[in-house]
Formats: C-alpha cells, structure tokens, sequence
C-alpha cells in the first residue's frame, strides 16, 4: 500500500528540516511525500529545495490557514493511507509507516491511531507530556477522549466518502473530523500503544487560557454540526485528560 505523508507549514526553517528527514529516513518504501507550504518568507523553502528529488509534490502558495493547506494536500495525495506530519511534529523511528500498514492490515481498519509525546522545543529528548490513548471504545468521546491528530492515519476512501477538514473551524477542525469519522460514521479504527510522533510543546488551541476557552467553544460547535448532543460532562473532561497526562508523566 502506497503512504502519502502530508506536511504544512510556514516560516519553519528551525523545525522543517528534522520532519523531512524523518519521512525520508522511514525503512517502508511505498512513500508518497507532499509539502504544502503557506509562502513562507525565511529559509523554510530553502531547506525543502535540499531534498526536493525525494519530495513528490512541493506546493507553495497562499492559504487560508493550515487546515486548508492540509486539505490541498489531501488533494493531492496518491497513496492508500493518508498521515498528517505538520513541521514541528516528526516520527520517533524510521518504523513508524511500516508498522502502521502491517497493523491497519492485519486488523482490517480504515484508520489507526497512537500514543504521542509532547517534547520540548529546545531538546526533543526532554519529554514534557505523555498523551496515551489508549484502546478505542466510541462511548470515548462522551468523556473527553480525542487521538492525538498527527498519529491518525486515515485511508483516503474515507476522506473521498466523508469528507476533508471543516473550514468554520480553527483550532477543532482536526477534533470535528475525528468525532465526524470515528464517533459519527462509526469508521474502523485500530491501536499501535506506543508512541509514534513526537511534537514540539506549543500548539495553538493550549497557548494560553483565552485559547483553550475559545477552542471549547469550538469542541461544542463541532458536536452540533454533525446533529450530535455531548454529555453535560464531555467538554469539560476534555481539558481534564491534558491535565493528567502532564500528572503522568
């Protein structure tokens, strides 16, 4: 089975780099890699052009936010699998895309998730929050629960059948389309425990207070779209779960 592997940016020329290579440095062959890039004006295109022979699309243009450029990418993809690795965000092994395809067949599934961990910026041995999912039971969502978005890897007939990123939504467009497939349209999912991506600490919807109240609203709206009605409890535990990964670890 073909992999594409989409990555957005913009201005990354600290991270980029050490995505790339974690994509190009995967052992499983089939790797369909697209970079979809928001215009960046420091050396971000400049460190992508190194690896250019090896980067099936590149694409440079103005976008209306990263979930639009996730959506072009999605556009663009040619593989049976689709994963999103955005550029702060790179994969623990040169493993990771084989074992996805092994465990997405062996268990027959349109989809699979993973642990994550969240690294600091500085030092990305330095582990700062430990998300472990844990094994998939829809009622899941009634409590808070999400998969970390960059380990969800999505067959493309689903996308083609349900559906790509809601654009009416910021920062819970990856949340709305997880709750869409999984929750919703019941898609097959499987489980890898372990971790399979680490992320650089400083994701938009966490950044600050004003944020997370604002990204709640977002969770609640992304219920109501999809004609769902969440628990009195659900949007409240979800903040809670980040909470404890920060006491587990």
């Amino acid at each position: 089975m073909k992999v594409s592997v989409i990555t957005v940016c913009y201005n990354s020329a600290a991270t980029i780099e050490g995505t790339i290579q974690s994509v190009l440095g995967q052992s499983y062959p089939d790797i369909d890699y697209i970079i979809i890039d928001g215009e960046s004006t420091d050396d971000t295109l400049k460190i992508i052009g190194k690896y250019k022979r090896d980067i099936s699309t590149i694409l440079s243009e103005k976008d209306k936010g990263m979930y639009d450029a996730i959506n072009k990418g999605i556009q663009l993809c040619k593989g049976d699998i689709i994963a999103i690795l955005n550029a702060d965000d790179f994969y623990i092994d040169d493993k990771v895309i084989g074992e996805v395809v092994e465990k997405m067949q062996e268990e027959k599934a349109d989809s699979l998730y993973s642990d994550l961990y969240y690294v600091a910026a500085e030092d990305t041995n330095k582990v700062i929050r430990k998300w472990v999912s844990g094994k998939y039971s829809r009622r899941k969502f009634l409590y808070g629960w999400m998969p970390p978005h960059p380990t969800f890897f999505v067959k493309r007939t689903a996308y083609e059948k349900y559906g790509n990123f809601n654009l009416s939504l910021k920062s819970a467009s990856d949340y709305e389309l997880m709750l869409r497939l999984l929750f919703k349209n019941k898609l097959s999912t499987c489980y890898i425990s372990r971790p399979l991506v680490r992320m650089r600490v400083g994701g938009m919807s966490n950044s600050s207070l004003k944020n997370r109240v604002k990204a709640n609203k977002e969770d609640r709206k992304a219920w109501i779209m999809n004609g769902l009605t969440p628990k009195s409890y659900t949007l409240l535990f979800k903040p809670l779960r980040k909470i404890i990964q920060y006491v587990k670890k």
